[in-house]
């Protein structure tokens, strides 16, 4: 099966030296082109900010089950107290597990 034919629209933009140094960096990192390491971050923002404007649509019914469960008392789950009590790994005081 061909594939459909690409149509690419170049994007120009200027930045301060300063940035551009810190996203070749990023980009190295991430073993990327600065051209793919950007389109991925500004398609990943777009894709965030698209997201944040979609509308969520329920029934009623829907709706009051989804309030009954947001009123209902918090559950302890013992096992998320102990991870979200061990310090992050850049804190004083980590021990990785063995």
């Amino acid at each position: 099966m061909p594939l459909p034919d690409r149509k690419d629209y170049p994007i120009s933009m200027r930045l301060p030296e300063a940035d551009v140094a810190m996203i070749d960096r990023a980009a190295a990192l991430k073993g990327r082109s600065r051209t793919d390491f950007v389109r991925d971050a500004a398609v990943r923002a777009a894709e965030e900010a698209l997201m944040e404007q979609q509308l969520i649509r329920m029934t009623e019914e829907g709706f009051a089950d989804f309030m009954a469960l947001m009123a209902a008392p918090v559950e302890v789950v013992p096992e998320l107290v102990e991870v979200m009590r061990r310090p992050a790994p850049w804190e004083a005081g980590y021990r990785a597990k063995d």
